[in-house]
């Protein structure tokens, strides 16, 4: 029998792997949120399957998204990823990276890890939400807001309530499965 998802993946092999395997799924590891950090940012403007299309293409552009040695990239670096056909080219993304990487440390060195601090905005745990239609999942939140404002203060870039939201999204932050999904009730446990 045919497996119900959310209506957003369709029927694209890489799409739905993604959102049966890592959409929604809480995330507490630093390097992988980092990771997602940096793929949502990219992202801003365009699609996801954009990005998850060039994923592997980044991973190795950027270091298997090493957020240490991002944050000492040079100008020689800035200016053969500007120039890496596998990934999106945009300047001021590839200079929020590093800027971003740094800023990522920083947090680190303030709440002992960065997932700490971003699951600090939802008490530690996932929030389930109850969609029963991809028309009700929202954009943006207040939590969303607050991150975004927080981390706007704290030197990062590309990261409007948008992102953060699609950011909470893939790191499982919220479970926005649609009720009908087969993958809300498995992460609502």
């Amino acid at each position: 029998m045919k497996k119900e998802r959310c209506p957003w993946c369709g029927e694209d092999e890489l799409y739905t792997s993604y959102h049966d395997k890592e959409w929604g799924v809480p995330v507490y590891d630093d390097a992988k949120l980092f990771e997602f950090l940096l793929l949502e940012s990219f992202q801003a403007g365009l699609s996801w399957i954009t990005i998850l299309r060039k994923r592997e293409n980044f991973r190795s552009a950027f270091d298997q998204f090493d957020y240490h040695k991002i944050a000492l990239y040079k100008d020689k670096k800035q200016l053969a990823l500007q120039n890496d056909v596998g990934i999106i080219r945009n300047k001021l993304k590839i200079k929020a990276a590093i800027g971003n990487a740094l800023a990522f440390q920083n947090i680190q060195k303030e709440f002992g890890s960065f997932s700490k601090y971003i699951w600090q905005f939802t008490h530690h745990k996932p929030i389930i939400n109850h969609w029963k239609t991809l028309s009700e999942v929202p954009a943006t939140t207040n939590i969303s807001d607050a991150i975004s404002k927080d981390l706007k203060k704290r030197g990062f870039k590309f990261v409007g309530s948008t992102i953060i939201y699609a950011f909470m999204q893939a790191i499982g932050m919220v479970n926005d499965h649609i009720t009908s999904c087969y993958r809300h009730q498995e992460l609502a446990n």
